[in-house]
């Protein structure tokens, strides 16, 4: 979700006029530059079976949306520069190299020679200018242009040589590097025609020809069953190698099974009849924990994830002549006692108890303490105080009639609802939990569980709720990932959409903060600004944080190479390098 600049971006192709050259067929194909990985080797042979909490809904990366069809698509194709999950540092992937100039607004990138994509054609520079020409047509509608538009003039990305690309940036951009994880490289003699002809939206759906999808990943599109099962083979022009030459990777297939429910998810894995689970609830994993030592599996609980879960108050300014009930009760979201009243009323360390089973950790900011590169450690951390929190209240004007109600200045009755995803229980259990904090207060509070579109449909769209318990997690820890939530103008500035400027003097810091911070080059100063921002949401409180889950996870006994990482995907980043060890 996470994460876009709202600005014009064009590509410049420097080729031909606008066309892709050639690869002339004298030239002779390079020797192969495999990647070649240093972890333990493995032995080859063997499927890993997955499920999956709904079914993939297409395998062109260039429209995905959905988080199952982006998981199936992550282990298909590649990327130039990878972020390693574990690390969280970006390595070499498809380019074996990179340099970038002093003031950052250059990257030269040196890519693999030998490489092919999974039906044997090769790859270069011509398929990395195609796919980045694809991303960045405003009429293909790509999610993943927004995330490659840096500043508000073009960029140029040109071809130096077979295997270089140049990218040029109109004002630096810190951490750009990093932008390159989110790029799926295309295959151009596959996808370029469909392209020509506006039919790229219909091309690699489920039902496609496996001859007709070709990927740079370790696996590749095999069959799919509706219903029942999505199964990826090794692709056998995968690029990279152990340290023992033994090309990667060693198993023969991924099979992907959806799956009906959490807890559905649960049983199958608990019975054996799935290999990796991830994603796992505090109520499922307490339950298989129970059985851990009689079953063949390993739980791990990785920690506080990047996930943080929040009261979202509706502060949007759309809504006096649309929705004049929801605007009356603005009056007092708008409050900052009242949202700092809020704060203090909900019981965090019982949230974690209750909702996460103790597996999770309270929050007062945006950034977890997953995040160990960029939370800022020096924020206060309240406990819950019913009588502060009427300090506060009374302080804003409110009052209480005789049966403990809470009152505005007009004598109405303080009275709002959250909406919650049906479909999310720990969610609805926070907000039920908060609801009962709030009652301490007077407040009358209903929590209305919705399915998660007409939620979301509320959110984004109508703006149709009075609150909503939400819950983000950015793809990545670098703030520049979520720079579309807290500009005032992003696109997911959930608490009020569609500003054309910062309407509180607060929110014109964070954008400013924000800002400044995509510019600096330098860490620490980075880090100085980014602190700010979240000391501002904990001050000023446009979300109010409650907590984070734990990242939960499961495997087999005997699964090589099983290093889950707190970034999604949590458990299959490095599926090339899994194993089964003979037992």
């Amino acid at each position: 979700m996470k994460n876009i600049c709202c600005v014009v971006l064009t590509l410049f192709l420097t080729i031909g006029g606008g066309a892709w050259p050639q690869n002339p067929n004298h030239v002779q194909a390079p020797k192969e530059e495999l990647l070649i990985n240093h972890h333990l080797a493995g032995a080859k042979g063997g499927r890993l079976i997955v499920s999956e909490k709904a079914e993939a809904k297409t395998l062109n990366p260039v429209f995905a949306l959905d988080r199952p069809s982006r998981r199936v698509m992550r282990i298909i194709n590649a990327d130039l520069i990878h972020i390693n999950r574990s690390t969280q540092r970006t390595e070499p992937a498809l380019a074996k190299s990179w340099t970038i100039s002093k003031d950052g607004r250059h990257y030269t990138l040196y890519l693999r020679q030998g490489l092919r994509f999974s039906d044997g054609a090769p790859f270069n520079a011509d398929d990395v200018l195609f796919s980045f020409a694809v991303y960045l047509d405003e009429k293909v509608g790509s999610p993943q242009r927004d995330l490659l538009v840096i500043g508000a003039k073009p960029i140029s990305v040109s071809r130096l040589d077979l295997y270089t690309v140049r990218f040029d940036l109109s004002q630096p951009y810190a951490a750009a590097e990093r932008l390159f994880d989110s790029v799926a490289i295309l295959p151009r003699h596959l996808l370029e025609k469909p392209y020509r002809n506006g039919t790229l939206a219909q091309a690699w759906n489920l039902n496609t020809n496996p001859e007709q999808i070709a990927g740079l990943g370790p696996f590749r599109f095999k069959q799919y069953v509706p219903g029942e099962r999505i199964v990826l083979e090794r692709n056998p022009y995968y690029w990279k190698a152990d340290k023992q030459g033994n090309r990667l990777p060693y198993l023969d297939q991924v099979i992907f099974l959806p799956v009906a429910s959490e807890d559905a998810e649960a049983i199958r894995f608990q019975a054996g009849e799935t290999d990796v689970i991830s994603g796992l609830s505090a109520a499922n994993f307490a339950v298989l924990r129970k059985t851990e030592r009689a079953g063949d599996y390993v739980l791990q609980d990785l920690g506080p994830g990047l996930e943080y879960n929040f009261l979202l108050l509706n502060l949007n300014s759309d809504t006096s002549e649309r929705l004049p009930e929801i605007a009356r009760k603005q009056l007092w979201f708008r409050n900052l006692k009242f949202r700092q009243a809020i704060s203090l009323a909900i019981d965090r360390a019982g949230i974690v108890r209750l909702a996460y089973e103790g597996r999770g950790t309270p929050l007062w900011s945006n950034v977890t303490p997953g995040n160990e590169l960029w939370v800022d450690t020096h924020i206060a951390h309240p406990p819950q105080s019913i009588d502060q929190a009427r300090v506060l209240l009374r302080d804003a004007g409110f009052t209480w009639n005789g049966d403990g109600q809470l009152l505005d200045h007009t004598g109405k009755a303080v009275s709002f609802s959250i909406v919650a995803s049906s479909g999310n229980s720990e969610r609805l259990q926070i907000a039920n939990l908060i609801r009962g904090d709030l009652q301490k207060l007077g407040m009358q509070v209903t929590v209305v569980p919705l399915e998660f579109r007409s939620m979301i449909q509320r959110i984004l769209q109508s703006h149709d709720y009075e609150a909503a318990m939400m819950g983000l997690a950015s793809g990545d820890v670098d703030p520049n990932g979520e720079i579309n939530i807290w500009l005032s103008d992003g696109s997911t500035h959930l608490w009020d959409l569609g500003e054309k400027k910062p309407a509180t003097p607060w929110e014109a810091e964070i954008d400013q903060l924000m800002r400044r911070q995509l510019t600096v080059l330098n860490q620490s100063e980075r880090k100085r600004l980014y602190d700010r921002v979240q000391e501002i949401v904990a001050e000023d409180l446009p979300i109010i944080c409650v907590a984070t889950p734990h990242v939960l996870v499961g495997r087999k006994g005997n699964l090589g190479n099983f290093r889950p990482a707190i970034l999604d995907d949590y458990t299959l980043d490095n599926v090339e390098e899994l194993f089964w060890i003979p037992k």
